[in-house]
């Protein structure tokens, strides 16, 4: 397993990234001024871009695994080498994401919690409604989890 960021080019893996921002136009805001890591286990099989928010925020913009590859470890594997790269240079790691039971209890597990919500963010942002598990998503939950100056393994399952 390997993790390299990507500097140029990284349309190239538009298909990945739509799978967790399902609107380009959206992605488009963020994936220039972005860092982004895919994770390479005999094929592309997930990515990462994460950006500088400032006040020592860095936000996990879009994090996503190849359908085929989902439960093998391979986000949490990203979150990990993301939060060792850059746990000297920032004092928090964020995301915000949908009110899902897809992806809530996924970076709750991963030490991630609750700090507040941005109201109406899916239904004023996107073009279309967003439906996570036959639910609309509307509001977008900001999670946070405080950067360790601490050594990850990276755990990945066969």
């Amino acid at each position: 397993m390997q993790i390299t960021e990507i500097t140029q080019n990284k349309k190239d893996f538009l298909s990945l990234l739509l799978l967790a921002d399902e609107q380009e136009s959206m992605v488009d805001l963020y994936l220039d001024r972005g860092r982004m890591f895919v994770l390479d286990d005999g094929g592309v099989k997930a990515e990462c871009v994460v950006t500088d928010e400032g006040e020592g925020i860095l936000e996990i913009k879009n994090i996503a695994t190849e359908p085929n590859s989902q439960g093998k470890g391979y986000a949490r594997a990203l979150l990990e080498f993301v939060e060792e790269k850059f746990r000297d240079e920032f004092t928090t790691l964020q995301v915000g994401t949908g009110d899902s039971p897809l992806t809530i209890p996924f970076y709750e597990k991963c030490g991630f919690t609750r700090h507040h919500v941005i109201k109406d963010f899916f239904t004023k942002n996107y073009a279309r409604p967003i439906i996570e598990c036959g639910v609309q998503l509307v509001d977008m939950i900001v999670l946070r989890k405080k950067c360790e100056g601490k050594t990850v393994k990276l755990h990945v399952k066969k």
